[in-house]
Order: structure tokens, then C-alpha cells, then sequence
């Protein structure tokens, strides 16, 4: 049986939809302890981002509903569970961001939602939230609205045409995968199709090339292995254009623990906060250093190391690539320097022109990276 709130009022709903909102973690994970999720002050979760010149500023994010006809084993909010159940109506939705964004407590909107009735009814409710503040309030900011999937084509076209961004969670790489959490999805109709159409959409030259499109990969629900995700993340890149990939490491407790036997390290409560960290840093080798897919190492079981980051392994299995001359190498190369980052890399580069660099003390004060640096360059 499902437990229901007997007509909450519209702070209750609030609660409990911004809670169960922090499920959903695309835009939420990072690399460093800045990017992640944290409770406001009233006990809201509020989402940071990073702006496009470099700054950081927070999110509103709720769902609209925790209602949900879906059947995904990996989510606590599935139509199996016996939950508070309640919606936002597109006017409160509306009027509870203003009220924080006028406060200037947060800069934009991430909304999403369970699915009610279909995905199609579901996109209305997200998008006429956007068309509420984007033509009666001429809200000019930043809105992300999640797409269902399963949504139409004209659904989300019109989402394109409202939103600052958008998402559709990929969830696993490849149809076997998800066919171990869901029943109801298909993958390459409802996930994988409207991606290719979003990205075509968005496409420079396309209608609504400003629109940014992320996605996000539940990490540890299906059995995957490291190396289909990556493979999945590579073409994500290269083919779609995805403007960012995102992982969530799922957790037993949250979800059927029925899909769990007896679970390898990478799985184990210790371990999959690692593995989606691991995740992240070849997220980043890809994007920031250069990396191809064929590049990044992986153990007999097609997982990542969980004690070493996964440029030393490249690095380690590369010895005829260093030492590496600071004061002669490309920037590509410099890259490749366990230790040394895009930031490092460009105050090498500026410097060098100006003169000889002698130590890893003219870069920078040596903490535990550049350390790690100094063993795989000369000077």
C-alpha cells in the first residue's frame, strides 16, 4: 500500500520533494568537495555549478513529483515502494523558485520529476514551469529540465526551446544492462534515440545549439563493468557531442537489494565511492588531457584500479614516454605528467618563455601532486 500526505500544504511537499530530489545526482557529483550537494540552511538541498567564467553559484532543485510509474530496481522512489507520495503543482513550482531566486539564495532551476501517467504528461508539468517563468516572469536565467524518457519528439523539442539545459540519464551502458533494472525502458527507443535527437538538435548551426546536454550513468546497479561505461562515455563524447557525462555510485539500501549477491571490491560499499571517482578521473582524461578510450587501462575483469588513478597506470605501463623535459615538451606531453594538471601545464608553458625552468619549486610550492610529478620529468 501506498502511503500518502493528506493534502500537505505546499512547504510539506516541498520537503519532501527537494529531499527525494537528491536521488537524482547528475550536475551533483564532482571531483572535489566544492561540486557536491549540500543542505541550505533551511534544510534544502541546494546543487553548486560551475559558471562559464570560472565562478560558482547554486541551484534550486526539487522534483516535481515522487509519484513514479517506472519500475528502476536501482531507485528508491520506484511505484514498489511504499513512500509519502505528493506533487508540485507548475504555479507552486514556479512561485517557490522565485521566492529563493528574488532572495538571491540560488541563480537557476533544476527540476525533475517521477513519471505521472506518462512521460509526456510528465514533460508538460516540467515544461510549462519553464513556460510560467520564461513568459509571464521573463525569467532570463538558467533552467535544466530533465527529460523523460520515453518523452515525444515535440515534447522535447519544446523543452529545447525553454530550457538553459537539459538531461536524460543513459542509466547503463547498453540494453543487457538496463534490462537488469527495468522491465519497462527500452533503451534504444526511449534512452538512446531522443539522446541522438537532442544532440542533433543542439548541434552547432541547430535550433538550439546554446542548449548544453548531460547525462548520467548509476554506477554499480546492473553488474557493468568499468570498461563498458567507458566505452559508452568515449561515443557519448565523440559521436553525440555530450556536453558532460556524469556517474552516481549506487548503494545498497536504496534500492532491490535483490539485484545483490556476493559483490566484487568495486561494488562493496568501500569501493564503489572509488570506483565513481575513478569514473570521474577518466571523465577528465578524456575531456581535459587528450586520452582516447584505447589509451585508459583496465584490470583481467575490465574494471579500474581501485588504489592507483588511472593516468599512473597509463603512465606506468609507458615508461619509454618519460622522463619528460619541462622546459622542452608539447603541451600534450606535459599532459601526460602524472601530477600535472591544465593549470600546471599552462603556468609551465608561460613561464618557459620567459626563462629556464629549474625545479618544481619555480612551478609551484610542491604539494602531493607536483610531487608526484618529479620522478617522470627533467629539467
Amino acid at each position: 500500500m501506498v502511503g500518502i500526505v493528506s493534502r500537505p500544504d505546499t512547504q510539506e511537499k516541498l520537503e519532501i520533494l527537494s529531499a527525494d530530489a537528491q536521488y537524482d545526482l547528475a550536475c551533483a557529483c564532482g571531483t572535489n568537495k566544492d561540486e557536491h550537494r549540500r543542505r541550505s540552511s533551511d534544510g534544502k538541498w541546494i546543487y553548486p555549478v560551475t559558471l562559464p567564467n570560472g565562478g560558482r553559484s547554486t541551484l534550486f532543485k526539487t522534483l516535481m513529483s515522487n509519484t513514479c510509474g517506472n519500475d528502476c530496481k536501482y531507485c528508491p522512489l520506484r511505484e514498489q515502494m511504499d513512500i509519502r507520495r505528493c506533487s508540485l503543482l507548475p504555479e507552486e513550482t514556479a512561485a517557490v523558485f522565485l521566492n529563493y531566486y528574488n532572495q538571491k539564495k540560488v541563480f537557476g532551476l533544476f527540476l525533475s520529476s517521477g513519471v505521472i501517467h506518462s512521460p509526456d504528461a510528465t514533460m508538460d508539468r516540467l515544461n510549462r514551469v519553464a513556460g510560467i517563468l520564461r513568459r509571464k516572469h521573463n525569467f532570463k536565467g538558467y533552467i535544466h529540465l530533465k527529460i523523460i524518457p520515453g518523452a515525444s519528439d515535440a515534447a522535447i523539442e519544446q523543452t529545447l526551446s525553454l530550457a538553459s539545459a537539459v538531461s536524460l540519464n543513459i542509466e547503463t551502458p547498453g540494453r543487457s544492462n538496463l534490462e537488469k533494472l527495468s522491465k519497462k525502458k527500452r533503451y534504444i527507443e526511449d534512452i538512446i534515440e531522443p539522446i541522438k535527437l537532442i544532440s542533433r538538435l543542439t548541434s552547432r548551426g541547430a535550433k538550439y545549439e546554446r542548449v548544453r546536454q548531460t547525462t548520467q550513468f548509476i554506477v554499480g546497479a546492473a553488474g557493468e563493468r568499468d570498461s563498458e561505461i567507458v566505452k559508452y562515455m568515449y561515443g557519448l563524447y565523440e559521436r553525440l557531442r555530450m556536453h558532460r557525462v556524469y556517474f552516481s555510485a549506487y548503494q545498497r539500501g536504496l534500492g532491490d537489494n535483490s539485484l545483490f549477491g556476493e559483490k566484487p571490491d568495486n561494488e562493496k560499499p568501500e569501493g564503489i565511492l572509488i570506483r565513481e571517482h575513478r569514473l570521474y578521473q577518466v571523465d577528465f582524461l578524456l575531456r581535459k588531457y587528450g586520452f582516447k578510450e584505447s589509451e585508459i587501462l583496465f584490470d583481467n575483469n575490465g574494471n579500474l584500479s581501485l588504489t592507483t588513478d588511472p593516468k599512473e597506470v597509463w603512465a606506468a605501463n609507458h615508461p619509454e614516454m618519460f622522463p619528460v623535459n619541462i622546459n622542452k615538451a608539447s603541451k600534450l606531453s606535459l599532459l601526460r605528467v602524472p601530477g600535472l594538471g591544465p593549470v600546471t601545464v599552462r603556468r609551465i608553458l608561460e613561464q618557459r618563455k620567459q626563462r629556464q625552468i629549474r625545479s618544481i619549486e619555480d612551478i609551484a610550492q610542491p604539494g602531493g601532486r607536483l610531487k608526484r610529478a618529479k620522478m617522470y620529468v627533467i629539467f
